[in-house]
């Protein structure tokens, strides 16, 4: 029998839909610097704007789509440690994606014996990232940044399953962003308070790390990822539609 959606799940898969309507929405592109679809898409992202053209120009852009059997093993490698904490978060639709912002410190991702600290995190459906070909139900990145302005992601990649404890943690307020209606350029925001970010760490010995991008304008490279090898088989994402607005 396959996965029923849950509710927590159902909340953020109509609150992505909606995001993505506001995003392709042409009488919006004055507001909207770029959508995923229409003429301010990604096969346009790079001439848009000036300081979009990494997005054409780029010799390090993501996605990508991870070959295992040409995946080199580094042994230099550490196992990936993330150190999270309570700390206070809001959620916001931007008209893009739905996501987590933080305030103050709520932990970092250790990367080379070096600290990024986890500044926000959103999610995306189907997943941005495949793994031989493989394109997951969804996708969770959690952005984290040094003091100097360097950018480091950790990637989860969802099969279909039951609830995420995290989501579960946030569902009322995921029901109360959805009833929120912005003009223009508005984002819409739902304090959530204090987050258990804990529930977040799944350490992970296996995982996949190259230096690419962000995966929406500017584009910027430099950024390294980390992609979880090992996906969730128990997450919110149990029958999480795909969006037409990030098929590529």
């Amino acid at each position: 029998m396959a996965p029923q959606p849950s509710s927590s799940f159902i909340a953020i898969a109509l609150l992505l839909a909606v995001a993505s309507a506001s995003a392709t929405d042409q009488t919006q592109a004055s507001a909207l610097e770029f959508s995923y679809a229409g003429s301010h898409g990604p096969a346009n992202w790079g001439s848009l704007h000036l300081k979009f053209s990494a997005c054409t120009s780029g010799e390090t852009q993501s996605p990508v789509n991870i070959i295992k059997k040409k995946a080199v093993k580094n042994k230099n490698l550490t196992p990936l440690t993330r150190a999270y904490k309570l700390a206070n978060a809001t959620l916001v639709n931007n008209g893009v994606n739905i996501g987590l912002r933080y305030e103050g410190n709520p932990g970092v991702l250790i990367v080379d014996h070096q600290n990024y600290t986890l500044k926000e995190m959103h999610w995306h459906s189907p997943s941005e990232h495949q793994i031989d070909g493989i394109r997951y139900a969804a996708e969770l990145h959690l952005v984290h940044k040094k003091d100097s302005g360097s950018v480091a992601v950790v990637s989860i990649l969802y099969e279909l399953g039951d609830a995420d404890p995290f989501i579960n943690k946030i569902k009322g307020k995921l029901d109360a962003l959805a009833k929120e209606v912005c003009a223009g350029n508005e984002e819409a925001r739902i304090p959530v308070g204090v987050l258990d970010n804990k529930l977040l760490r799944k350490n992970t010995r296996k995982y996949y790390r190259y230096v690419g991008s962000f995966t929406s304008p500017p584009c910027t490279e430099n950024v390294i990822w980390n992609i979880l090898g090992k996906t969730p088989q128990k997450s919110i994402m149990a029958g999480f539609p795909r969006l037409k607005s990030e098929e590529s």
